[in-house]
């Protein structure tokens, strides 16, 4: 009766097992998947560049990226957790070996007006269960799968670190820029302030225009120790992401690197592949999969063999005697019976958690997409902002120029002027900013389609031994 109740149960168990782990596709089903990127680029092509990096022309850059590789403490300790999530995994396969102990005891009896009398008893057991349902092996596909989604953990952090370089690097250039821009615009009073003494000297001029004029140069100069320290701060970011101490010791370049043309970024199904986020998830929604399979192969029937073997006597050498040597073998089927609930509960939280990755894993990609697009339209809109800006700059100088003439010649107002030298200012510092902020996009898109890249630097996470997948495939 018992026997036919175990039978009957497994078999019905077994059926629920059937499949587990719920594919990438699958769970993609209710989501539109268009064949090409929606917004507007600047290229059709499909063709990624090979090394986004290299492509700026740029040796400080790819050498600032290299440092930031070697250095950065945040990728560091994702090398770290990698390395943590490699031996879980190597953990969890060893469950299906045989564990085996070994204990040795020696006992010396003392009897009053006898011969002391010495034992030695040396032990040997083996336990090893028989994964005849496949629970054990999927604990270790689970793990080998976790192991995977930490290393593309590792990948997202190193193309994070480079990105962030590179945008720390664009970032501290435009602060210089903007600080020389600044400090052109305190020349630019100071003279005008020279221009108002001598209007007002000869009494051409106003103490209002001269009032004006100090004010705006006293502005001008705050403006300056802003940009300054503005420049600092960008310099003190960069060296943490180097890993360096934030000394403000960087040395930066005059102008942002030209912009390369973008040759392709693919397309969205491209992306699946490719963002090692989005593979992170993948592995750990095939994880979440086998725990399902574990939890509900945890209600079959166990079988466990558990050969033992002891050996012992009088003497050290008795130990070694094979023909004291006594061993068993015991096998025991155990199938559960009531636990209070606690492993059909386990089932349902397995299941729950492998929900809650499907729900991660169709946010995580929509998020890639939407990253590409965002990034994809920017090349458009900030190429325009770009091509607007200066044209506005130019005929900001222009106007700024015309005002001065006009009022050394007392046909303009001061009002006019300074009005016209900020308005200047403006639409460079404006300027200044879009390029850097086109610079900037164009890190987001290689990031956002996981380009490739090249540093001359490696970390030493960089030589961790490859994970054993294949092994994972032989489970």
């Amino acid at each position: 009766m018992i026997r036919n109740w175990i039978i009957t149960a497994s078999v019905a168990a077994l059926s629920a097992c059937a499949s587990s782990t719920i594919a990438p596709g699958d769970a993609l089903q209710g989501v539109t998947q268009p064949g090409q990127w929606a917004a507007p680029s600047q290229t059709s092509a499909n063709v990624l560049s090979a090394d986004w990096l290299a492509d700026f022309h740029d040796a400080q850059l790819v050498a600032l990226v290299g440092e930031a590789l070697a250095h950065n403490h945040d990728l560091r300790a994702s090398a770290a957790r990698l390395d943590q999530a490699d031996a879980l995994a190597r953990v969890g396969a060893a469950a299906r070996l045989p564990s085996v102990d070994l204990s040795a005891r020696s006992t010396r009896t003392i009897i009053q007006n006898a011969k002391d009398t010495n034992a030695h008893n040396l032990s040997a057991s083996v336990s090893w269960e028989a994964d005849v349902w496949g629970r054990v092996a999927d604990r270790a596909r689970a793990g080998y799968a976790d192991a995977l989604a930490a290393q593309a953990d590792y990948e997202a952090a190193r193309l994070s670190v480079a990105g962030r370089t590179a945008q720390a690097w664009f970032d501290l250039i435009e602060a210089g820029q903007q600080m020389a821009l600044a400090a052109d615009d305190v020349q630019t009073r100071e003279r005008s302030q020279q221009l108002v003494e001598r209007r007002y000297a000869r009494g051409l001029s106003t103490s209002l225009d001269l009032r004006l004029a100090r004010s705006a140069l006293a502005g001008t100069r705050a403006s300056l120790a802003l940009r300054d320290q503005q420049r600092a701060n960008a310099a003190r970011r960069l060296e943490i992401i180097l890993g360096r101490y934030p000394a403000e010791e960087i040395d930066m370049a005059a102008t942002l690197p030209t912009l390369p043309t973008l040759t392709g970024a693919g397309t969205p199904a491209d992306l699946l592949v490719r963002r090692p986020d989005v593979r992170a998830v993948e592995a750990r929604l095939k994880a979440a999969g086998f725990r399902v399979g574990e939890a509900r192969k945890a209600l079959l029937p166990r079988l466990t063999l558990s050969p033992n073997a002891t050996t012992g006597g009088t003497k050290i050498s008795d130990l070694f005697d094979l023909d004291t040597l006594v061993g068993q073998l015991v096998g025991a089927l155990a199938q559960p019976v009531f636990r209070g609930g606690a492993l059909r509960n386990d089932v349902k939280r397995a299941k729950a958690a492998q929900r809650e990755r499907v729900e991660t894993y169709i946010s995580t990609v929509l998020t890639a997409w939407r990253e590409a697009e965002d990034a994809l339209d920017g090349e458009v809109y900030l190429a325009r902002r770009v091509a607007a800006l200066e044209e506005s700059a130019r005929e900001a100088e222009e106007a700024e120029k015309l005002a001065e003439r006009e009022y050394g010649r007392g046909v303009g107002t001061i009002f006019e002027l300074l009005d016209a030298q900020r308005r200047r200012i403006n639409a460079q510092s404006q300027l200044l900013a879009a390029g850097r902020e086109r610079a900037a996009n164009r890190v987001r898109l290689h990031l956002a389609i996981a380009g490739d890249f090249n540093a001359e630097i490696k970390t030493n996470a960089e030589q961790t031994a490859a994970l054993p997948v294949d092994e994972e495939k032989s489970l």
